[in-house]
């Protein structure tokens, strides 16, 4: 099935108010810019966004949340994105945050059909015993907190009961990928984008690197085509722009 679609417009044309979208990336790194700046053009709002940040100001999930689009946010990172804190803090948008790996095994157990897991990770902290600050209203208290979630004992040592996600679509971002979109990431850009396409139903990649069944070894696919309906073929100029989110230069040093 050939599963390559005109353009990033046309992947997103579906996409309306109120969606839910698990989007791959960590920073700048393996973000899906192209889907979501189409995304952006489209006009869609109220959405909910599972990533493990929002971008940065004007670049990325940045974007939409500059435009005001997005309603409600899952992740673990707030990060540089000076807007996202603003809006969080002045209870114009929810978000709830979690620990890294619990957000990395949610999507990943939803994308596998696992509706429900244990972890220890935030046992005894806010994470399990609730009143976490989804929502803050305008004078700075918390409108929405977390609910306590379920806490078991296994072995001796505490766990939390966490819940699988699963969203309306998924965007991501692949170094290469074929028609049948079977996909390849580079390095560290694999990052969330595996787990984000396994969480969405309707999984949306834009690959730097168009090629045609069976030029990719199986035993070097990353994510199985399976995971992936719509395959959007950047331009040249799309895939070599990739920004650095933080730039250090050591300095020359003495003998």
């Amino acid at each position: 099935m050939d599963k390559v679609v005109a353009s990033a417009a046309d992947a997103v044309a579906d996409i309306g108010d109120g969606a839910s979208l698990a989007v791959g990336g960590f920073g700048l790194c393996g973000v899906p810019a192209v889907l979501i700046s189409a995304l952006h053009e489209r006009g869609a709002a109220g959405l909910t966004v599972v990533s493990n940040n929002c971008g940065l100001d004007g670049r990325g999930l940045g974007q939409l949340l500059a435009a005001g689009r997005i309603a409600r946010a899952m992740g673990s990172y707030v990060g540089a994105n000076k807007e996202f804190a603003r809006q969080y803090l002045a209870g114009e948008i929810e978000v709830e945050l979690m620990p890294q790996g619990t957000l990395a095994e949610r999507l990943r157990a939803g994308g596998a059909g696992i509706a429900a897991f244990f972890t220890p990770a935030g046992v005894g902290t806010m994470v399990a015993d609730g009143g976490l600050p989804w929502r803050y209203a305008p004078d700075g208290t918390v409108a929405v907190a977390s609910p306590a979630k379920e806490v078991r004992e296994f072995g001796g040592r505490e766990y939390v009961l966490e819940e699988g996600i699963t969203t309306d679509f998924a965007l991501v971002r692949a170094a290469v990928g074929d028609r049948h979109g079977n996909l390849v990431f580079d390095k560290a850009a694999r990052n969330f984008n595996p787990l984000a396409a396994m969480a969405g139903r309707v999984t949306l990649a834009e690959v730097e690197r168009l090629v045609e069944p069976g030029e990719i070894d199986p035993d070097s696919v990353h994510l199985p085509g399976v995971f992936v309906q719509r395959v959007v073929e950047l331009t040249p100029g799309q895939a070599a722009d990739k920004p650095i989110e933080t730039r250090t230069l050591r300095g020359g040093g003495g003998a």
